[in-house]
């Protein structure tokens, strides 16, 4: 390159610099490229004209989104209802749809059903968010600090690599049977995926996006969240709808050895009784549950897209 082209590069670079007022995101300097900004502006305008001409994607469209979901289950439920109708599996193996309902409107009947989705549900959230803040500030101390990922990364990696159910007995000898012990557990479980997901993603953030935020006097807490952590969007939120998962797996654990309300309660005494029915009632609610608290950090990723990424 000649140096009247480094020399045009360097001035164009600081026409660009100072003509920008802030350094909202990561992904601001790329934005400003010409051929960027050119090729965005043509999206629009393609996506613009599709819409004033009625013309959509199909799988963009709500109602096919709906009903492709609901594809599976539908089918799912028709195969349940057909084997155990014809006698194909025994309803002492197997119970009917009809009787896993009977179940839930036995238990919604006497009080019992919205109260163990209620303490599970409170157990998961509380968990999950002091978890998914804990893993976020150290992943971002570790992601960022060489010194602490010499000093942190090695201990928590094998803490990591301890069993759920390893810390159940420990949990209840120190904190008895209460609430602590359960919520505590479930704070372990989410934690681990925000940690692991953020410190590795901040180990790759573009220095050259860095160097940019330094560039505007950006130090500190105020560059982490003006720069770094947009670049990292999408592997927080990965880590966590990874974090919910386990927050939800860790529940079971906790509840089916150490609790009296809930629906890991609900397993483990439906299971001593032979109430399948109950069986599959809790873990349809599990199931149900687990996907209603994706949506919603699926809600939290667009917002977070579209205000960071």
């Amino acid at each position: 390159m000649s140096d009247r082209d480094k020399l045009t590069n360097s001035e164009q670079v600081r026409q660009g610099l100072l003509g920008a007022t802030e350094f909202p995101s990561a992904t601001a300097a790329v934005r400003a490229r010409p051929e960027v900004v050119a090729a965005g502006k043509a999206a629009e305008r393609r996506e613009d004209t599709a819409k004033r001409g009625g013309h959509r994607r199909l799988t963009s469209r709500t109602w096919f989104i709906i009903v492709g979901g609901a594809i599976i289950p539908v089918l799912v439920l028709s195969i349940w209802q057909f084997v155990t109708t014809t006698g194909i599996a025994s309803t002492s193996q197997i119970p009917s749809p009809a009787m896993v309902w009977e179940a839930a409107v036995d238990l919604a009947q006497r009080g019992l059903l919205w109260q163990y989705i209620a303490i599970s549900t409170q157990r998961v959230i509380i968990g999950f968010l002091i978890g998914a803040a804990l893993g976020l500030f150290l992943g971002a101390v570790v992601g960022l600090s060489r010194f602490a990922d010499i000093l942190l990364a090695p201990t928590l990696g094998a803490i990591r690599a301890v069993p759920s159910l390893a810390w159940v007995p420990l949990l209840i000898l120190w904190f008895k049977i209460g609430e602590e012990s359960k919520i505590i557990l479930i704070t372990i479980g989410a934690f681990f995926p925000v940690y692991t997901t953020v410190a590795a993603a901040l180990r790759h953030v573009d220095r050259h996006l860095v160097e940019a935020g330094r560039a505007f006097g950006l130090r500190g807490v105020k560059l982490f969240t003006t720069v770094q952590l947009p670049a990292v969007v999408p592997s927080v939120i990965s880590g966590l709808r990874l974090a919910l998962a386990q927050a939800w797996l860790f529940l079971v654990a906790a509840e089916l050895i150490a609790a009296s309300m809930g629906l890991g309660f609900l397993l483990s005494d439906s299971g001593n009784n032979g109430r399948i029915d109950r069986i599959f009632l809790a873990i349809i609610l599990l199931a149900v549950l687990g996907k209603l608290t994706d949506s919603i950090v699926g809600l939290f990723e667009r917002w977070a897209n579209k205000k960071w990424a």
